[in-house]
């Protein structure tokens, strides 16, 4: 396959490390290879050790490279971690010509970009809400249209430069290019919500292995984004401590028998619990693990309503709240998440792919999917180096050298 036909989306999470190759075609994506790979080198979704991360994306590539029978160069990366901050904006300016034209546009956004940002962040995303001509609101896309005054509101997503910093630089140690880094809230909402959940009002609660990342959608446009730094390693680490057992034997304990409502489990259901230093495995009640996992789940959803009220959008989600994400997949989570939000939800799976789209059918694989349909969107297009990277000169060096290898 050719290089300019494929698309990559590599979710670097805080438990896995997962790369997703796409083949862009005239009917949408088609998933062609997946590759997945524990993460050892991320805590709470930011970088802590960048070999351990090379490493682990190094596993997951090899594994996507074998599946899809091609050679990746380039992917679409996640960002997520405490670090992201989203706010709205607002720019304004004066339509010269009385037509709005593409100049027209482009300088509304960098008019409600022109805000201070401190010097330790980068922007990540400026996402337009809706454009507003001659008072004229809702507009989707103004080019074209008569007026005199445009305006728009934006939300604008900052990370910390350091941490934008460390996913490029890990990925260059990996012998990759970078296409452009994504929200991984924004990116998992291209995978699992629909444009009926996008009109009426949807919160995206995408439950990862370190943080827990909301995304409010309304009007079809992006509302309010933020970050709760839980996830599913603290339920782990709860269920590793309370069952005195090892933390990869919490870790699949969970997975297999976890359940965040006490109350569905049946009283005579028995699981096998591995002992620490070489002791014999014990028989214990699953009661027992809901009445751990149920707390700490509770406790994740009730930060996300109280950021939900905090935002003053949670009165606009008339559809509901949609769960993705790793932890997600745990029993019971649905009907806790309805008792917490007072509000309709489900749990979601990635959609709108073809292929090998059987192979990715988990609410895990949601962010890689919907970084895949990112880069399909931006396929074709030229993606600026944004990222403060130091090694920019450097970066186009070995670009350059690259190019002559070829060449020659």
């Amino acid at each position: 396959m050719a290089k300019s036909e494929l698309i990559v989306g590599l979710d670097v999470g805080t438990t896995k490390i997962c790369a997703v190759v796409g083949e862009a075609g005239p009917d949408g994506v088609d998933i062609v290879g997946i590759g997945t790979s524990p993460s050892t080198g991320l805590r709470k979704g930011m970088v802590v050790n960048i070999e351990q991360t090379v490493q682990s994306i190094k596993k997951a590539l090899e594994e996507a490279e074998l599946m899809a029978g091609c050679e990746i160069r380039a992917v679409y990366a996640g960002i997520a971690g405490s670090h992201i901050k989203g706010f709205n904006s607002h720019g304004v300016i004066a339509v010269k010509g009385g037509e709005v034209t593409a100049r027209d546009i482009e300088r509304v956004i960098d008019a409600a970009k022109a805000v201070a940002i401190p010097l330790d962040r980068e922007v990540i995303h400026i996402l337009p809400q809706e454009y507003i001509v001659d008072d004229q609101t809702g507009i989707a896309d103004p080019l074209g249209m008569a007026g005199v005054r445009l305006e728009v509101k934006v939300h604008i997503v900052t990370g910390a430069v350091t941490s934008a910093q460390n996913i490029v630089k890990s990925c260059h140690k990996s012998g990759l290019d970078v296409e452009d880094i994504v929200l991984e809230a924004f990116a998992s909402s291209k995978a699992v919500l629909t444009d009926e959940e996008r009109e009426i009002g949807v919160a995206l609660v995408d439950i990862g292995g370190g943080t827990s990342d909301v995304a409010v959608f309304h009007s079809n446009s992006i509302k309010h984004t933020g970050v709760i730094a839980l996830g599913g390693m603290n339920l782990t680490n709860d269920i590793a401590f309370g069952l005195r057992t090892p933390t990869q034997a919490a870790e699949r304990i969970k997975i297999k028998y976890g359940c965040a409502l006490a109350e569905i489990v049946h009283p005579e259901d028995v699981i096998e619990v591995p002992s620490v230093g070489g002791r014999e495995p014990r028989k214990l009640s699953r009661q027992v693990l809901a009445e751990i996992c149920e707390p700490r789940m509770e406790e994740i959803l009730a930060l996300v309503d109280q950021e939900l009220i905090r935002s003053g959008y949670k009165k606009m989600i008339g559809a509901g709240v949609v769960l993705t994400g790793g932890a997600s997949r745990i029993a019971g989570i649905q009907e806790l998440a309805e008792q917490v939000f007072n509000l309709p939800t489900r749990t979601a799976s990635p959609v709108g792919v073809g292929g090998l789209k059987d192979v990715v059918d988990s609410p895990m694989y949601a962010t890689a999917v919907g970084l895949l349909l990112y880069g399909a969107e931006k396929h074709g297009r030229d993606n600026k180096i944004r990222i403060r990277d130091k090694n920019v000169f450097q970066t186009i060096l070995v670009r350059m050298k690259k190019w002559l290898v070829d060449i020659s």
